[in-house]
């Protein structure tokens, strides 16, 4: 039996790799180094603290006896950032992020090609780029979890949507990945229902056991009650008429849920039709997915574009803007530079290392600035940035189109199989 040794510029480049999430992982514990000298916590990691201390020293859990802003498998992370007590709990936090960003990594550079590489290091970049949001924030430990699964489901979609399952229970948002993988690994569909129903039955029968059942699904009212976020796409021309003091629309601070809110005008009509669109421009993307893949588009491209344009439609249609949903597209793009030809996915991966940077600015850096002083020129890039996050969109469901129109001019003439 012949072994096959990977080449030397392969482990040259996949160490290089390590090297660079060394660096990066080094800036982000020394970003993070006054708060776990002090004992403090970056963000909403206060709120974590909170939470899991309220659940191990009061005996009242989030989602299981009350119901709670987070489906209840959120709790996990936030207790297990327990373990070295509630001093060091941001070193904690940390631990866990870093540790599930290298499992996405490794998922990123098993394959050793150049555009596995590429997209590793693209990835450690974005994120950097996110920085407090990544590091803060739930969202930086189910993104690494979505990138691993969307790499592992063709070949093992059982494992896959065990993950999934998992981080949608954390973080809704994995949710319409499992949707695109229902889509398109043909094989593959009992495995990955029979997981998400397995890993949504414990759950079930955990809250039900130990609180009351009706917890369970608390999430959903309470994200429906929310009014349109700030930092919403569809929220921006709300923005500026407060800005420019029109139509008596008005920036709301709601402390309850720590968010700000535009107010009057149309965003009370806009906030209600939120819910409804977003159902039906996730509906009409899926149904589009499926007619790309009867027609034969290739299943891993049609994968990691579908998976794109259905968390880029979660993001646009959402009454919920805050900046850790970026975190949800880098994700998936970073999947599109391995799945699918890299070179056809550079305009989303050049769009979103912009919507970063200007995310980043957003928020924290000026967003002080932006809710309490209308500050215009705040109000340009948080603009910008919308823009940029709608154009990934337009782009996935152009590519989605173009797959659909090749596959048709590339299948065979003669009778063909429906899917």
């Amino acid at each position: 039996m012949r072994i096959r040794l990977p080449r030397p510029e392969t482990r040259n480049t996949a160490s290089s790799v390590w090297v660079f999430f060394a660096i990066i992982h080094a800036g982000f514990l020394a970003r993070l180094l006054p708060f776990i000298i002090g004992g403090g916590v970056l963000s909403d990691i206060r709120f974590y603290r909170e939470w899991a201390y309220s659940a191990l020293d009061d005996g009242v859990w989030e989602g299981i006896d009350t119901a709670w802003v987070y489906p209840v498998g959120a709790l996990v992370p936030m207790v297990l950032a327990s373990a070295f007590g509630p001093y060091l709990y941001q070193l904690a936090w940390f631990v866990l992020f870093a540790g599930l960003n290298a499992l996405g990594t490794a998922a990123l550079v098993r394959r050793g090609t150049a555009s596995s590489f590429t997209a590793a290091y693209w990835w450690l970049s974005a994120t950097a780029l996110l920085g407090p949001v990544a590091v803060g924030r739930i969202d930086g430990l189910t993104a690494p979890l979505v990138i691993t699964a969307l790499l592992l489901v063709a070949a093992r979609p059982f494992v896959a949507s065990l993950v999934l399952s998992a981080a949608t229970w954390m973080k809704v948002w994995p949710a319409a990945i499992v949707l695109a993988a229902l889509v398109v690994v043909r094989q593959g569909r009992l495995r990955i229902v029979g997981a998400g129903v397995a890993v949504s039955a414990g759950i079930t029968v955990v809250v039900a056991v130990f609180g009351d059942i009706r917890n369970l699904t608390g999430f959903l009212s309470a994200q429906g009650a929310r009014g349109m976020q700030l930092e919403a796409p569809l929220s921006t021309p709300g923005v500026w008429q407060a800005i420019t003091g029109t139509s008596g629309a008005y920036f709301f601070e709601d402390e309850v849920i720590n968010t700000m809110e535009v107010r009057g005008a149309l965003s009370g009509l806009v906030g209600d039709l939120m819910t409804p669109l977003l159902v039906l421009s996730v509906l009409l993307v899926a149904a589009f997915l499926a007619i790309a893949l009867h027609r034969g588009a290739p299943a891993g491209a049609l994968l990691a574009t579908g998976s794109l344009a259905l968390v880029s439609t979660l993001v646009v249609f959402n009454k919920v803007g805050s900046p850790q949903f970026m975190l949800w597209i880098t994700a998936v793009i970073a999947v599109g530079l391995v799945l699918d030809r890299a070179s056809e996915w550079r305009y989303p991966a050049f769009a979103m290392l912009a919507t970063a940077a200007l995310t980043t600015l957003v928020y924290p850096i000026f967003y002080d600035a932006l809710r309490y002083d209308l500050d215009p020129a705040v109000a340009v890039l948080l603009t910008l940035r919308n823009l940029l996050v709608v154009s990934i969109l337009v782009w996935s469901l152009l590519r989605l189109g173009r797959l659909t129109a090749q596959a048709k001019v590339l299948r065979p003439a003669g009778p063909t199989t429906g899917a």
